[in-house]
């Protein structure tokens, strides 16, 4: 049996909050394709929590290698 994690829908300043960057840095990462794009819903967008953590986690191993 596997567990099957709940993603979750968040607006920018929670994605801000949690990677430590402002909005524009995050903006400008995503335009250099190095952080997950948002999801559109009509004129809003929100970012997937579990995109948002699996980048913080790819960030947290790419120290160990460097």
């Amino acid at each position: 049996m596997t567990i099957q994690q709940i993603d979750t829908l968040i607006k920018l300043p929670e994605v801000c909050r949690q990677a430590g960057f402002g909005k524009s840095a995050i903006y400008e990462m995503i335009s250099t394709g190095l952080f997950p794009e948002p999801i559109k819903l009509g004129c809003a967008s929100r970012w997937s929590q579990l995109e948002v953590q699996d980048w913080i986690a790819r960030q947290k191993r790419a120290r160990r290698v460097a």
